[in-house]
């Protein structure tokens, strides 16, 4: 059985599906997705719909794809549903991006709701808003890599153009780019999508302010 919610990262949907197979008392559930608002709930779904007579969960994260602050609340549940029900859980596997977040937050990536790490007591309040802050700073990472890989292709096209036009190097039509967009305080990928589109003969015309600024660009880069 599986179950799923809607969830929604970057201005993108984006869905966190939990499959699961029980054997005799074992249930293994297998999360995919990310880990964002709402997969607290979707977890505490699935533990819901399990028989009864299960004495053991165990959880391979080794699919999850991203995960923020409320990610830690998905683990909650897990450790809350071991205590109440009685039952040994486990939450393996876990890599890339998520796995960074575990360690920051000070948990052991290899078993976080056992490992070095898990003690109970209070922990200080400057290390909690210093830990938020670093996750903060992660999300805020992975959002500027995300957005790089969006723009990557159209920004190719732009130097591919300049390259053929111009008889450049990459690194030179790279230039080009960069410093167009700083003489006109315009994104990078608006520029680039101008000169691609240029090229199709169909495009949208470039202002007047960005037609000087790379012929500028150009004739410093270049000569």
């Amino acid at each position: 059985m599986s179950s799923a919610t809607h969830t929604s990262l970057a201005g993108q949907p984006a869905t966190l599906t939990i499959d699961s197979d029980v054997v005799g008392g074992r249930a293994v559930l297998v999360p995919r997705g990310d880990l964002v608002h709402g997969c607290a709930d979707t977890l505490a779904g699935t533990l819901a719909l399990l028989p009864d007579g299960i004495d053991r969960v165990d959880l391979h994260m080794a699919d999850v794809a991203f995960m923020d602050t409320t990610g830690l609340r998905f683990l909650e549940v897990l450790d809350t549903y071991a205590r109440r029900c009685r039952v040994q859980v486990s939450a393996t596997g876990w890599n890339g991006q998520p796995r960074r977040v575990l360690e920051t937050a000070g948990l052991d990536p290899d078993d976080p709701l056992h490992g070095p790490g898990t003690r109970r007591e209070a922990v200080p309040s400057t290390l909690v808003l210093e830990r938020a802050q670093e996750l903060d700073r992660l999300r805020t990472e992975v959002e500027q890599l995300r957005q790089a890989i969006r723009t990557r292709p159209v920004i190719d096209q732009a130097r591919g153009v300049l390259m053929a036009t111009h008889a450049c190097s990459s690194d030179q039509a790279w230039d080009i780019l960069r410093e167009a967009s700083q003489l006109t305080n315009t994104k990078l990928r608006k520029v680039a999508a101008t000169v691609a589109a240029g090229a199709g003969g169909d495009g949208p015309t470039p202002s007047p302010e960005l037609r000087r600024a790379l012929r500028t660009a150009i004739d410093r880069c270049l000569n």
